[in-house]
């Protein structure tokens, strides 16, 4: 099989080199090099896939972009550049295989519940016995890569739901009910920031939603795609797709915003008219994020929170959902919120995922650019709509020495606040 026909090679030539993606690209704003560009990436597959160049000329490029897929929000001809990503990522993924480690964390560790939770608990008596804090004060965290100290450094306090709190069951709605919901709780997510998942659910169920949370939920699989996994992605998608479908719900509902973009794109993982596109179709067109439900509803807010907020979107909820003016729309809305708007907001923060683990150098080049816009509109807090944008945020925080200034939470969070749900 030529690398043409496993490669986006036809879409490759929607691109005009025009330039207009240059500006809105987070790895060409920090290096200023063509290949480090959608319109140079998009030229490495081309000549990849008319086998003019070697796989690994074009690796490090394509392994270097963050997939935030700003460029395609800003390009006035439509090049589907995710779609040309991903199919460089996954021939690169055939012929350059991941390390064990990957293959454990990403096919082993992610799509297993029991595996998570005996992390999550593990890491929760770690924090609460002060084995976490005893390690960093011996200097043992100091074995570890720089990347995984950083991330240790901001890692919340884990409380892991315990079984008669998180019981899998229907949420009746506050009032009169609108629509029914399934809840998509994530993997990191419902980890790290499980109270997160607990208050969205609340949110819904006060703005009339009834909101029904089910066991059999698995990973979205959006961090194996990103590694070019399709394979494992299509295994995880095809066990969601089916659980969900066993419930009459009128939108499946997630406060993720990488999750929530791969949940939208399922389809594109199938033939186009294999039964599985056809219900993956079905599927997607019923996954929301909860700020585009919540903007349609009346929350009542009850509390003011007399604070200077900036938002910082998640790309794959921007540009991937294209879901823009509902989070801003909130946000507003809150009683006593001064909401100020900053230069490049749109751009990535520079997590991505695991990016800022594995390309942690770059990852905070980014980073400190953020930082740098972020900090000219002097935020009481900083929120986010993802819990890899909200640790990252966390980490540019820490970076500038501003964590006793600066908060940052999930929309979800500052929401719930808001309407003093505890």
């Amino acid at each position: 099989m030529s690398k043409s026909y496993r490669l986006a090679y036809e879409e490759t030539f929607a691109c005009v080199q025009c330039g207009y993606c240059l500006p809105k690209c987070p790895t060409y704003e920090t290096t200023g090099v063509e290949t480090q560009s959608p319109r140079g990436r998009i030229n490495l597959v081309k000549l990849l896939a008319e086998e003019k160049i070697s796989i690994d000329s074009a690796a490090s490029s394509i392994e270097l972009c963050l997939g935030c897929r700003a460029c395609e929000t800003a390009c006035p001809t439509n090049v589907q550049y995710g779609t040309i990503l991903q199919s460089a990522k996954e021939l690169i993924t055939k012929e350059m295989p991941s390390s064990k480690m990957e293959l454990l964390l990403l096919e082993k560790g992610l799509p297993n519940k029991k595996w998570q939770k005996a992390a999550g608990r593990g890491l929760e008596i770690a924090q609460k016995t002060g084995m976490v804090s005893l390690a960093r004060k011996a200097g043992i965290m100091r074995v570890f890569p720089e990347s995984i100290q950083a991330m240790e450094s901001i890692a919340p306090m884990i409380k892991m739901p315990k079984k008669k709190e998180r019981k899998y069951r229907v949420l009746p709605p506050i009032g009169k009910k609108t629509y029914t919901v399934g809840f998509f709780v994530g993997c990191i997510m419902d980890m790290m920031f499980s109270k997160i998942n607990d208050d969205s659910m609340k949110l819904l169920q006060l703005a009339g939603y009834e909101v029904t949370l089910i066991e059999e939920q698995t990973c979205c699989g959006a961090l194996l795609h990103h590694s070019g996994k399709k394979r494992e992605t299509i295994a995880l998608a095809k066990k969601n797709i089916a659980v969900f479908e066993k419930y009459d719900f009128d939108f499946i509902i997630n406060s993720i915003g990488g999750c929530g973009a791969m949940l939208v794109e399922y389809p594109e993982l199938f033939d186009e008219h294999s039964e599985w596109h056809s219900r993956a179709e079905k599927f997607a067109l019923r996954c929301k994020d909860i700020s585009v439900l919540l903007a349609e509803s009346s929350l009542p807010f009850t509390k003011e929170i007399r604070k200077v907020v900036a938002y910082q979107p998640s790309c794959h909820l921007r540009h991937v959902q294209k879901v823009i003016d509902e989070p801003h729309q909130l946000i507003k809305k809150i009683p006593g919120i001064d909401y100020r708007t900053f230069e490049k907001q749109d751009m990535c923060c520079g997590s991505a995922g695991i990016y800022n683990v594995v390309h942690y150098n770059e990852a905070m080049e980014v980073l400190d650019q953020k930082m740098t816009h972020i900090e000219k509109v002097e935020p009481d807090i900083i929120v986010t709509s993802n819990p890899g944008c909200h640790l990252q945020m966390k980490l540019g925080v820490e970076r500038e020495g501003k964590t006793e200034k600066i908060k940052v939470v999930h929309i979800v969070e500052l929401l719930a606040e808001a309407c003093e749900i505890y």
